[in-house]
């Protein structure tokens, strides 16, 4: 659970550096700090196993990649979009299935929670994705994608129980604060707009 959610959290930083390049979208110094921040937490989550880091970032590449197309592209559905994309993803992914693969589970259980999973934190908040960037900044929207691996984070030792390791909890906290300041803008003005 928690090795999968390293693509997500470099995606956002490739994003927003394509975007920058690419888009011409400006950043504040406070979101370059951003990048640079989930950038080490990248770097400390990665550090015990490289190749997973390049793995993730082979596959967060095409996703930002995908982002900053979906940024300009209004013509196509947004759905059938993401479908072609997961199906690319997998078809990247599928010659490494035999030096990754496990036994096959059995229970019910195990795949009504992989539905859950897949549908609820994966499928819904790609899509809601795809929505966001016809009103917010594609480099916004990326950093923004740090809060589902952060969700899945807590999942994976809250409710599968997986052994959280020092390490890990600070380069989650040190992603999730990478957030906050990206977004500090908008939250705080949120903030005292409630007042």
């Amino acid at each position: 659970m928690r090795a999968t959610s390293v693509a997500y959290l470099v995606c956002p930083i490739i994003t927003t550096i394509l975007a920058f390049f690419i888009l011409r979208e400006k950043l504040t110094k406070l979101q370059w700090l951003s990048v640079f921040l989930s950038g080490v937490g990248c770097i400390l989550l990665s550090y015990s196993n490289l190749l997973d880091m390049v793995y993730s970032s082979l596959i967060g590449s095409t996703y930002a990649c995908y982002l900053i197309i979906q940024s300009t592209n209004s013509k196509f559905d947004k759905f059938l979009i993401l479908n072609f994309h997961m199906i690319l993803a997998a078809l990247i992914l599928l010659p490494f299935f035999p030096s990754y693969s496990g036994a096959v589970p059995t229970e019910f259980k195990f795949y009504f929670y992989i539905e859950i999973i897949a549908v609820m934190y994966t499928i819904v908040p790609l899509l809601l994705n795809l929505y966001a960037l016809s009103g917010i900044a594609s480099s916004k929207v990326g950093m923004i994608l740090n809060i589902n691996p952060i969700i899945a984070f807590i999942l994976a030792g809250a409710v599968y129980h997986e052994a959280l390791g020092g390490l890990q909890i600070l380069s989650y906290a040190i992603i999730f604060l990478a957030v906050i300041i990206f977004n500090a803008k908008e939250i705080f003005r949120l903030k005292t707009e409630f007042k």
